[in-house]
């Protein structure tokens, strides 16, 4: 296959897999993110489609998504091979995913790597991730706001993780936008807090 036929039925398996996703982890997310690799990687002068493939890919082994990551993952390294991808473009896409997550915390090793981790993090800010921030704490039930501080509520998440993404981006072009999204989380909380603390009169 070549390059393109590739990212389109990559892109159509992952439609077909995750369409039922409500967690703000669905191909929508895996589109955006796909995207931005591939700005990002023609901004730094890495290969763009490689980086669009670990975009698109980057969520498929997600525990959040799937019951047995491991043989999610495998699968995704038997379908790269199939495309027709050598074993070291494999590795390389491997490698990028596997230090996308933030929960984990491992540093990219690879310029790919840094791409595609800075591509995840900006999905995570701004308005698209406001509003990804209220889907997956919908879904899991979480409250929106409360006053108990070892309570896990959305707009705590944003404290404990979106405030900081912008000061951990990779990239020159990613740091430019992850400042312009942040600059819009504040203005939320800012506006969120404002409205949350204002006391009406009571009535008698």
């Amino acid at each position: 296959m070549n390059q393109s036929d590739v990212l389109r039925k990559t892109k159509e398996y992952i439609y077909m897999k995750f369409s039922k996703d409500v967690t703000g982890h669905g191909p929508d997310h895996m589109e955006r993110v796909a995207t931005w690799c591939r700005t990002l990687a023609r901004e730094e002068s890495e290969d763009p489609f490689l980086a669009e493939l670990a975009g698109w890919l980057h969520d498929v082994d997600d525990q959040k998504l799937v019951q047995d990551p491991k043989q999610a993952r495998e699968e995704r390294m038997e379908w790269l091979l199939e495309c027709g991808l050598t074993k070291d473009d494999v590795n390389a896409v491997e490698e990028a995913i596997d230090t996308v997550s933030y929960r984990k915390g491992k540093k990219p090793t690879t310029r790919l790597a840094e791409i595609v981790q800075d591509a995840d993090r900006l999905d995570a800010i701004g308005a698209i991730g406001i509003a990804r921030t209220f889907a997956f704490g919908g879904s899991k039930g979480q409250l929106l706001h409360s006053d108990d501080p070892d309570e896990p509520t959305s707009i705590r998440h944003f404290h404990d993780k979106l405030l900081r993404i912008h000061s951990l981006m990779n990239t020159t072009s990613g740091k430019r936008e992850a400042s312009h999204r942040h600059e819009l989380v504040l203005q939320f909380l800012r506006e969120y807090e404002r409205e949350q603390n204002i006391k009406g009169e009571t009535t008698k």
